[in-house]
């Protein structure tokens, strides 16, 4: 058995409670949510239960101590985030965890019902030291190549406990890794009822499904040369950067795709968004790559 240690607890130094906006969404909510889960709030001025809900949820998350974080959102002058959240009536809340929604509600909710649904989040981003310290070891020996030693120890830490998704995501990547892509599929789909899109699922998957897209990519050359023939030729630019998936160089192939974007976003049903959301969601919600991409290619859609 593994040892447990659930004393374990995550003290951020900002407050736990503040103003979001479009600008600071990605940071404030995103990103933050890799470290500990984070509540987005929308709500109104003008919004009558809003003035119930917002104290309780302000109290219940300040008492958590820094293991959960409020970002509250007006509406009124977030439209375009509250849009894409699919925001139809207010209150509505959303809670975040790896930078995935995982939970939520609408509407006026009691303080035991605010309480068990923070605890819920808090629970989500607890975690057993000694799974955790496996899982870290496993990632390092997937990390090194010692493809087989991490999927024993991945397996092993499924056997402590079997609804883990980064084990789960683990395992899945290091069969990726020794060429059983078929293997890797059927792992993922293990993950437990509700949890299909936890970011470390939504990681491994968007591996496998890279992978077989660029098992006959080609020759990056080859496309190279022909974009310099014609600048213009989106179908090999496209090509270029599944070409350099291949190759491992995943910062080249989210260039490629961005000025794909930036010359056609709309080119072949909006090939290079839809890749490039795959890839970052490939490298996980913690990846400086990824966050960064992020945000360049959300400057050119919001442009």
């Amino acid at each position: 058995m593994l040892d447990m240690d659930l004393t374990a607890t995550t003290q951020p130094a900002q407050s736990p409670i503040k103003e979001g906006s479009e600008a600071t969404f990605m940071a404030d909510v995103i990103e933050a949510s890799a470290e500990v889960p984070v509540i987005a709030y929308f709500t109104a001025t003008w919004c009558g239960p809003c003035k119930t809900l917002g104290p309780l949820l302000e109290k219940t998350v300040t008492e958590a101590k820094g293991k959960v974080r409020l970002v509250r959102l007006d509406v009124d002058k977030n439209q375009m985030i509250a849009g894409q959240m699919r925001v139809q009536s207010i209150p509505t809340v959303f809670g975040f965890f790896s930078g995935q929604p995982v939970d939520g509600f609408v509407g006026a909710q009691s303080a035991s019902q605010i309480k068990a649904f923070v605890d819920r989040l808090v629970e989500m981003s607890g975690g057993n030291a000694g799974l955790e310290e496996a899982l870290a070891m496993a990632e390092q020996m997937l990390g090194e190549g010692a493809a087989s030693d991490a999927a024993q120890t991945f397996a092993a830490i499924l056997g402590e406990d079997e609804g883990n998704t980064a084990a789960i995501s683990g395992l899945a990547r290091a069969h990726l890794a020794l060429g059983e892509t078929e293997q890797a599929k059927a792992i993922l789909g293990l993950a437990p009822k509700g949890k299909e899109n936890d970011a470390a699922i939504l990681a491994a998957r968007a591996q496998v499904e890279l992978a077989e897209a660029s098992a006959d990519a080609g020759e990056a050359g080859e496309f190279a040369a022909k974009l310099e023939r014609d600048p213009d030729d989106h179908a090999a630019r496209f090509d270029l950067a599944m070409a350099l998936v291949a190759k491992g160089d995943t910062a080249g192939a989210i260039d490629t795709l961005i000025e794909l974007f930036r010359r056609d976003r709309d080119w072949n049903e909006s090939a290079a968004k839809t890749q490039l959301f795959k890839l970052f969601d490939s490298l996980g919600p913690k990846s400086e790559l990824a966050q960064k991409g992020r945000r360049r290619l959300s400057s050119m859609i919001f442009a």
